[in-house]
């Protein structure tokens, strides 16, 4: 049973001797799949699923044999025709070597990945909707979005976010394409090179079918993935995952970090930030917003080695910054050096580092005296001076810069964003489509902060776009910031 995976297929109908050499089958545990109707013995107990199975199509019962015995498909060679591999994993695709582009702003763009009932998903199925690399121009930027399907007998709607995030770092194992972000803020840039090798959007479906049964085979049985390059596919895909987003992050419920003593690091984007360091509390997930405490843990359990360790918290050093003696001593570790301490809850005072798929930046606003965060998907000027992506620059790289922060949307509304600086009080200035897509959560939290009047007097970019303006509006509506301490110096 347990070191000869065989199976018998029964074709036709089933003599009385058939039944007798079947029942011996069993008995070792080999289980008998038939495209006959023959009585069904359904229950497990000697084999490790069914026993018997009958009435299965004939471009079925291949995969369904392999699925009730329990066996593993190994995929040993990534059949693409570009060099693939971890060595590949921190290219950067730079302008002169860029043919084309999806999502980060230019496209829409989304990536996700859901578990299905094993008879939803056929195996090693890659399909592609829409134009392909080879029907478009240099210069010609497409829509994508990549929606993956799994089913497997151990496989657990929790594992759905970790599966997904490893899109990242296994679409970067490809020589010439370089991925950023995740969920619906993902962004793929296909280099001069790849193309010039025969690259194809299939090939991204081919290296996720096959990386994800070499690295997750223990809980996946089956890999379907879909990917679709004209709007409105994208945009179902995109209505659809922003469902199964919403569905994830209402997992913690009323889960503090005061109640747990572990949390989770990450370090899945070292590849691009050796010393980046993120970690993961309750009340503050993954600054990528694709990873929150509950998908750290169960991370943790699919590949203990993995990048998502637990990490004691140890002494609290200060609870209002978020400082702990254990975290400082992980981090230092995991960075070699590069960061020896950490403050979970403080933009100024050792803020978290980053690498570059951050879905917002928090910056501070010195004459506001307050905090502006501007997300991915805004494409104009903010008060800073800045916009999105030379922000980027300030917040990334895995460097702590005092006042610059990668920050998720959902800890926009969390009750320990910038608490060492006064919390959301400290809001000044958020982007119209932020504002309106949190809206429902930030008031919310100005209820319970006992000022409902709050969500009013924080600015937008039809506020204005420098500091002067929002200065000017925030001293009309009479924004608590201008009367808090002094956040710099």
């Amino acid at each position: 049973k347990d070191r000869t995976f065989a199976f018998v297929i029964a074709f036709g109908p089933v003599s009385d001797e058939w039944y007798a050499n079947a029942a011996g089958a069993i008995n070792w545990g080999f289980p008998t799949i038939s495209d006959y109707d023959i009585p069904e013995i359904l229950p497990t107990g000697i084999c490790t699923y069914e026993h018997v199975v009958s009435n299965v199509p004939h471009d079925e019962i291949v995969q369904k044999a392999i699925e009730v015995r329990g066996l593993k498909i190994n995929v040993t060679k990534i059949d693409i025709p570009m060099s693939f591999g971890p060595a590949f994993e921190g290219e950067r695709v730079r302008k002169d070597d860029l043919f084309m582009e999806c999502g980060g702003g230019r496209t829409p763009a989304v990536e996700v990945l859901i578990s299905k009932e094993m008879d939803e998903v056929e195996d090693g199925k890659v399909i592609l909707e829409g134009p392909d690399i080879c029907d478009i121009e240099q210069g010609q930027n497409l829509p994508l979005a990549i929606l993956v399907e799994v089913a497997g007998r151990e496989m657990q709607s929790d594992f759905e976010p970790i599966l997904e995030r490893q899109f990242h770092h296994l679409t970067n194992y490809i020589q010439g394409i370089m991925h950023m972000g995740q969920r619906n803020i993902m962004w793929v840039r296909i280099g001069k090179a790849a193309v010039e090798k025969g690259f194809s959007f299939k090939h991204i479906g081919v290296v996720l079918h096959g990386k994800l049964h070499q690295d997750f085979g223990a809980i996946l049985d089956k890999i379907q993935v879909k990917i679709f390059t004209e709007k409105d596919k994208v945009e179902q895909v995109q209505q659809m995952a922003r469902k199964v987003y919403e569905a994830r992050d209402l997992r913690l419920g009323a889960m503090t970090d005061e109640t747990e003593d572990v949390f989770y690091s990450c370090t899945l984007c070292q590849s691009f930030a050796p010393s980046h360091v993120c970690i993961i509390t309750p009340e503050r997930i993954g600054m990528c917003g694709a990873y929150n405490w509950l998908d750290g843990k169960a991370s943790y359990q699919i590949n203990p080695t993995g990048p998502n360790q637990p990490v004691e918290k140890g002494e609290c050093l200060d609870p209002i910054k978020g400082s702990f003696a254990g975290i400082n001593d992980f981090v230092n570790q995991a960075s070699r050096g590069a960061v020896t301490k950490v403050s979970c809850y403080s933009l100024m005072i050792d803020p978290m580092t980053a690498c570059g798929c951050f879905e917002a930046i928090a910056a501070m606003l010195p004459q506001c005296n307050g905090i502006m965060v501007v997300n991915r998907d805004y494409m104009g000027m903010t008060p800073s001076g800045m916009k999105f992506t030379t922000l980027a620059g300030m917040a990334g790289g895995g460097m702590q810069t005092p006042g610059f922060m990668g920050v998720s949307k959902h800890y926009m509304t969390s009750k320990k964003l910038f608490m060492a600086e006064g919390g959301v009080k400290r809001l000044v200035w958020i982007p119209k489509m932020l504002k309106d897509e949190i809206g429902e959560k930030l008031k919310e939290r100005c209820v319970e902060i006992g000022m409902p009047e709050l969500f009013d007097m924080i600015a937008t970019e039809e506020q204005g776009t420098t500091e002067e303006e929002i200065l000017e509006f925030l001293k009309e509506k009479g924004h608590p910031a201008l009367e808090m301490e002094e956040a710099i110096g």
